[in-house]
């Protein structure tokens, strides 16, 4: 603990609670996370004996959030590109009746096969009636919305979705998303797209469509004679607008029953978790969310002092959404390049197919975020087991681990310990 005074009285730093995440009985030259965003601290470039204090201008917000960027574990080394992007720095689209912002290549180029929205409508209010040319997956943050749908075989489906559950629409399939007023703040909601170059406001819109069709054209393709029956089409699009939340019941809403062959939600929520060591997972795949064939997920809580275990996806990048919590997140890409990133609620990250990594809770509080995959099923490898599966010869010859400790090697998924 002296060591840690003597270097905060060296850089100028007044120590006060909260205290960052260093035990009184560590040396601040391990690699332990240093701070995090609610220290009162001046965070600087300093790992034991390396590094030296800014004394030019720096913005001490974000070098708090990012603390192993700015004085990063010496196991760091070469170049990885940035593999995170806080909604927080999305430019945001307000409409009268919520808001969307949006995550892509634009602003986070390494994520090539996944992008994602964050969404937000007020009690009644309506994303409009729409389609796109790539897959949606959606994960409920808070409230309740009601989805709909029609297949190209003229199936419909109507359905809720509340905290903790899912939808998905195939490429192409026409939906809308309303919120109901079961809570005074509406709802809010993740979206997840199969292609990293999507952008939310190239969407195929209803109204955008129909303010571009000659009315003679709208009366031949309706059978209606009348032309001032479309008097009323906007002249641009609504994308989000306000409106009468849908009745209570569902089946009000039905032009029909239901009759697709499997659902277009997923109540996640219900699912119970699979317990581990240091918390709990649930996987969601075409497995047992049949209609989400390109898009699987798993849902990580992480007690504090946990981690999700070293692993990594074969063939699928990996693309995170931190719900709570505080994460550090080593990510391995081949050829000795490693780079350790920081993670809050709210935050996005991006681990590419086959980069090696872990995520741990910093925090004091349990952390749980979202692996979102672009395939159908969902699929990892586990470093533990695969080393308690391997001859235990090669792994002395490669790692000099002894008997003893082989033996404690676990031969099945911890997930998370």
């Amino acid at each position: 603990m002296l060591i840690l005074w003597r270097l905060l009285i060296f850089v100028g730093v007044t120590y006060s609670a909260p205290a960052p995440i260093i035990s009184p009985d560590v040396d601040v030259d391990e690699n332990l996370q240093l701070w995090n965003a609610e220290s009162n601290i001046v965070p600087q470039p300093i790992r034991g004996n390396l590094g030296s204090t800014i004394v030019g201008p720096h913005n001490k917000a974000v070098e708090l959030q990012n603390p192993d960027l700015l004085a990063p574990p010496t196991t760091d080394n070469g170049q990885v590109q940035n593999m995170k992007w806080p909604f927080a720095l999305s430019h945001n689209r307000l409409a009268k009746g919520g808001w969307a912002r949006q995550q892509n290549v634009d602003v986070m180029p390494v994520a090539t096969a996944l992008a994602g929205v964050n969404m937000r409508l007020e009690p009644g209010a309506i994303r409009e009636m729409h389609w796109h040319n790539t897959a949606e997956w959606a994960y409920m943050l808070k409230g309740d919305v009601r989805v709909s749908t029609v297949t190209p075989e003229g199936h419909v489906f109507v359905g809720d979705v509340s905290e903790g559950d899912l939808w998905y629409f195939p490429a192409g399939n026409p939906h809308s998303i309303q919120a109901k007023n079961t809570t005074r703040d509406g709802a809010e909601f993740l979206l997840i797209f199969d292609s990293g170059s999507f952008s939310e406001d190239a969407t195929f819109l209803l109204t955008d469509w129909l303010a571009h069709v000659p009315k003679e054209v709208l009366a031949k393709n309706f059978g209606i004679k009348d032309l001032h029956a479309f008097d009323h089409i906007p002249e641009k699009e609504l994308y989000i607008f306000p409106a009468s939340p849908p009745p209570e019941d569902v089946e009000i809403d039905m032009v029909i029953p239901n009759n697709t062959p499997n659902p277009y939600t997923f109540r996640l929520s219900k699912v119970k978790p699979r317990k581990t060591p240091g918390g709990s997972v649930k996987v969601v795949d075409s497995r047992t969310f049949t209609v989400s064939e390109k898009i699987s997920a798993v849902e990580v809580s992480v007690e504090v002092g946990g981690m999700r275990e070293l692993h990594w996806h074969p063939t699928q990048p990996e693309w995170n959404y931190f719900i709570s919590g505080e994460a550090r997140v080593t990510i391995f890409a081949s050829s000795a390049n490693a780079h350790t990133f920081n993670y809050r609620g709210g935050d996005i990250g991006y681990v590419p197919p086959s980069f090696g990594h872990y995520v741990e809770n910093t925090g004091n509080t349990t952390l749980k975020f979202l692996e979102v995959f672009g395939s159908g099923l969902f699929e990892d490898i586990s470093l533990t087991q695969w080393l308690a599966l391997t001859p235990p010869a090669l792994v002395k010859a490669h790692l000099g681990f002894s008997s003893k400790t082989i033996a404690k090697l676990s031969k099945m998924k911890q997930e998370v310990v």
